[in-house]
């Protein structure tokens, strides 16, 4: 066996496979393309399941693949055992090849054995002795997997060292229905060094650490149906996987896939950007080498994630990566690193894995911006996180502590017993002796006694489902929290917190099913696929109705005035894809004499197959043939506006960077709307530029080519097309290019030159979400409209203003008039801030001798309509000084809204405090409020009671005060 590296054992398995005659297939993403059952790309034959399932043809029946892996969510969920074990990762890479009805099991294991026991070139050379292999037992509906038996031991394999296994183990299917079929593990022996047990030789498969699954053989060869009946396949076909991070370390002779070069460079890293080092001999230092390890996976699949077009959310795909990224940076801050540092991790992914992935290279300038604007919003959400864990150890502590103060008799003023322990615990050092002393001499000795034994006696448990919800919300530590409770003297449920999140668990398979294709209605998946002939001609005469549904539902015909789909075997409509809307138009009778139909658009509810939106005028039928008629005006404006889109994206890229990639697209007749990957808004001059470059591609009328049936990998390696996010690309595609300025990859319909668009014109930039911006334009017609409508409000301006004659523009102009209109504006307002605030402190100037004294309280309630809030604010500090020791309590009408704000001062707040009293008050005028003890404000909506309420103030303080 020879040692070698991870990227030679990559290279040395597809180039085995392609000596077998298997086309090498680059990697799809890690957004799975449409495919709505899936959260990421998770195994290899992802990429290929509309082909195992019948719904897509390529051009070839082997193929092999490494495919980039992410197990992080949903279905698939590794997350939390990254780091503490040997071989679990949220991103991997999924060695594998695959037969569409080509070869099967015989084959399928030879090449496996070859490979993995020869010397030959590109193979692996393992011991045969260490190897052992899993078949399917059978069951009650599958019989035990003798055949693959057989050629297991055929090819050398003793027959003591095949065994066989349970349907959990050794059955595979694709969801509830479709394909499945047994399948064989091949497992290798680590070594007593790898053992559960040290010094415990257990035999295989009996300990899961010695014995590593390094490749799994899945024979696809039934086709379950809805009912559970296995009826063999006519071409059976093979689907692989080997984890390359596993058979690295076997080759490697390492015991954990962290010791292996694909992943020691990127720990070495995160060492020295955390600044801990760990040093190989000191073995209490395990938990730092778990988060180095963490930060290192971590680091993998958020470059690979966020190069892919995913970026942090609160939901789905972004909120899987958001909790990957905060996993791994607060791993660097139980190791001392509270600065941002995950952003750096990523220039390491791209050194070390570039060359598989020459991607990376252009995408990692944009990964690091996004992961440290994560990363610098983390800092400030863990603030806000200590905050809410602070507020739920509060409320654990009183709801111990209640029942022990409610347990007297006669009943006791539970607020004061919970204010006098309030004092205590939010002053550290402060007894309660001291507070009965000092703080509240006039609370009676029985309600310290009870508040001393209600501290005493409660046994106060931070509730699982709310510390889960800190945990999934703000990303807290789990351990994090368990300390902080036991410091604070509060025991955790861990109970309650496994039982939220279980639910959440749930919740998420439940959103994400995996694997069976659901997503569209079980008519439409059975259909021949329609030929699509729009792109030469918008009439095909003589298509035949296939199909017909309403509601989801197939039916024999639809009537005139109903609406439903139709399926075709040949259409001239487009389908929307791509970002460019359907086709409209009309289907005609067989003699093109009477319109059946009215189409408002179509879709592929299913790769391949048409189905129209339509209003039927007529009785249409499974069976009957039709003309398929597209609207060539709304073509050509769609198309107008497509091909813009194109010019768009080059120009964006010239202008802010080669970083900028197209997020999403929507081009329609009316407009295009391209959404792209930028971190700050466009200026104005960007804008400008782009619009001008644009333009003249649309002046220069170059052609627009379009170039069908290009092997990918000449697409983009040779032609340098761009792939984009989110799109389903075969293995043959079709580039469009636009001279030298632009070249992608696209299925879309275009203009014949740029000459047709006539002109582009922007009409707005805006954010759509964290690091991804959204230009809207027009194009042709719809610019010309737009260009009238500014003409008018030009010519409007400029008889307003008048012709300045020295250059400047009517926008200009204007922009200088209301720039010199909101000086003006914003003195005024100042000006009459200013009068108002002296106009309320000349009223108030003798404030301070109309207080009220209430327990030896003084009490200011004072009306002060027409101030602002800010204004209240400072009101209210004067009237405190005036008044040395109290309570100020203002209240104004504004634009009628009523607006309270309760100041009380320093020495006060251990006996009565702002928000309590502000509560109170609020509740009189319709509304809520809080705020410090020292100072509170609320809003309310009933005016008429304001009066009222300041009237109340003094007896609002007074019950407070006992």
């Amino acid at each position: 066996m020879i040692n070698r590296s991870g990227s030679q054992i990559r290279e040395d398995f597809l180039r085995f496979f392609e000596g077998k005659g298997h086309r090498r297939v680059h990697s799809s993403s890690l957004v799975p393309a449409n495919d709505p059952t899936l959260l990421f790309t998770n195994a290899g034959m992802n990429q290929f399941k509309d082909v195992f399932l019948g719904n897509e043809k390529r051009d070839y029946t082997r193929a092999v693949s490494s495919q980039k892996c992410v197990r992080a969510g949903g279905k698939h969920n590794d997350l939390e055992n990254v780091g503490f074990t040997r071989r679990h990762h949220t991103f991997f890479e999924m060695l594998g090849n695959f037969s569409f009805g080509d070869y099967f099991k015989k084959d399928a294991i030879a090449y496996a054995w070859e490979l993995l026991t020869s010397n030959h070139d590109h193979c692996f050379g393992i011991d045969p002795s260490r190897l052992y292999v899993t078949i399917f037992e059978g069951d009650a509906k599958v019989p035990r997997d003798d055949e693959a038996e057989k050629f297991w031991i055929e090819i050398g394999v003793p027959k003591e060292r095949i065994f066989g296994m349970s349907a959990k183990d050794n059955f595979w299917q694709m969801g509830d229905t479709g394909p499945c079929g047994p399948c064989s593990e091949i497992f290798y022996d680590m070594g007593m060094g790898a053992a559960e047990e040290a010094g415990v030789d257990k035999p295989f498969p009996h300990d899961d650490q010695r014995y590593v699954e390094v490749w799994n053989l899945v024979f696809m060869q039934f086709d379950r149906s809805s009912d559970g009946t296995l009826t063999p396949l006519p071409k059976p076909s093979i689907d692989t996987g080997m984890g390359l991070e596993r058979i690295a370390a076997v080759l490697q002779g390492v015991l954990s896939n962290f010791e292996t070069d694909l992943f020691t460079p990127l720990i070495v890293r995160a060492e020295e950007l955390t600044g801990h080092k760990v040093e190989p001999e000191h073995a209490v230092d395990e938990r730092s080498r778990a988060s180095l390890r963490i930060i290192a996976d971590h680091a993998r699949a958020a470059t690979f994630l966020i190069s892919d077009g995913v970026l942090p959310a609160n939901e789905g795909r972004g909120y899987v990566l958001r909790k990957i990224l905060r996993r791994g940076i607060r791993h660097g801050r139980l190791l001392g690193q509270e600065k941002p540092f995950m952003y750096e991790m990523v220039f390491a992914v791209r050194d070390e894995m570039q060359v598989a992935y020459p991607e990376l290279k252009e995408t990692a300038e944009r990964v690091t911006k996004v992961v440290l604007a994560e990363e610098e919003q983390f800092a400030r959400v863990l603030g806000q996180a200590e905050r809410e864990l602070d507020t739920a150890f509060y409320s654990a502590r009183r709801d111990a502590q209640r029942p022990v103060i409610l347990s007297n008799k006669p009943p006791v003023r539970v607020d004061l017993i919970e204010l006098a322990i309030t004092t205590v615990e939010s002053n550290p050092g402060l007894t309660l002796e001291d507070v009965r002393k000092n703080h509240l001499p006039t609370l009676p000795d029985a309600y310290f006694e009870i508040a001393s034994r209600a501290m005493r006696e409660a046994k106060p448990i931070l509730d699982g489902s709310a510390a889960f919800r800190i945990y999934e919300t703000f990303g807290m530590p789990l351990d994090f929290m368990v300390d902080a409770a036991r410091d604070a003297g509060i025991k955790f449920d861990h109970e309650g917190f496994e039982k939220a999140k279980e639910e959440e668990q749930q919740r998420a398979r439940a959103s994400w099913k995996g694997g069976s294709q659901k997503s569209a209605a079980p008519v439409y998946r059975e259909l021949p696929k329609t030929e699509f002939e729009g792109y030469s001609t918008l009439r095909v005469d003589g298509a035949k109705v296939l199909a017909l549904v309403k509601d989801g539902v197939g039916v024999p015909e639809l009537k005139g005035g109903e609406s439903g789909e139709v399926v075709l075997d040949a259409t001239s409509f487009y389908a929307d894809s791509g970002g460019q809307v359907g086709d409209q138009g009309w289907l005609y009778s067989g003699d093109h004499n009477l319109v059946v139909a009215e189409v408002s658009g179509a879709t592929k509810p299913v790769q391949g197959v048409f189905a129209h939106r339509v209003r039927a005028n007529h009785t249409i039928a499974v069976g009957d043939t039709v003309d398929t008629v597209v609207d060539g005006l709304v073509r050509a404006a769609t198309t107008r506006n497509h091909t813009g889109t194109h010019l768009l994206h080059a120009a964006l890229r010239e202008v802010l960077g080669k970083h900028v990639k197209q997020a999403g697209s929507l081009n329609d007749a009316t407009r295009l709307r391209f959404d792209f990957s930028h971190f700050t808004g466009v200026a104005e001059e960007e804008l400008r530029e782009v619009e001008e470059i644009v333009n003249r591609q649309v002046m220069g009328n170059t052609k627009v080519e379009t170039l069908v049936d290009v092997p990918i990998d000449v697409a983009v390696n040779e032609l340098g097309a761009m792939a984009l996010f989110g799109e389903k690309y075969g293995e043959k595609v079709r580039v469009v290019k636009i001279g030298d300025f632009s070249t992608e990859l696209c299925g879309g319909i275009h203009t014949g030159a740029t000459g047709e668009i006539g002109v582009i014109k922007v009409v707005g930039e805006g954010s759509v979400s964290s690091g991804v911006r959204r230009v809207e334009a027009v194009s042709g017609t719809g610019a010309l409209h737009e260009f009238r409508r500014d003409f008018d409000v030009a010519r409007v301006v400029g008889a307003m203003l008048g012709s300045s004659g020295d250059g400047v523009t009517p926008a200009e102009a204007l922009r200088a008039r209301i720039t010199v209109q909101e000086e003006e504006m914003k003195k005024l307002r100042r000006e009459l801030d200013a009068v108002r605030m002296k106009a309320a402190a000349s009223s108030m100037s003798d404030a301070a001798s109309s207080a009220v004294e209430v327990k030896g309280v003084k009490v200011l309630a004072q009306r002060v309509d027409g101030v602002e809030k800010a204004q209240m604010r400072e009101l209210v500090d004067s009237l405190r000084i005036k008044l040395g020791s109290g309570v100020v309590v203002l209240g104004a009408a504004v634009d009628g809204k009523v607006s309270l704000i309760v100041g009380v001062t320093k020495d006060l707040t251990s006996r009565v405090q702002a928000g309590k009293i502000v509560g109170q008050l609020a509740a009189q005028v319709g509304g809520k409020g809080g705020g410090r003890p020292d100072l509170a404000e609320a809003g309310g909506s009933d005016v008429g009671s304001l009066d009222a309420a300041l009237k109340s103030a003094a007896e609002v303080v007074g019950g407070l005060l006992g």
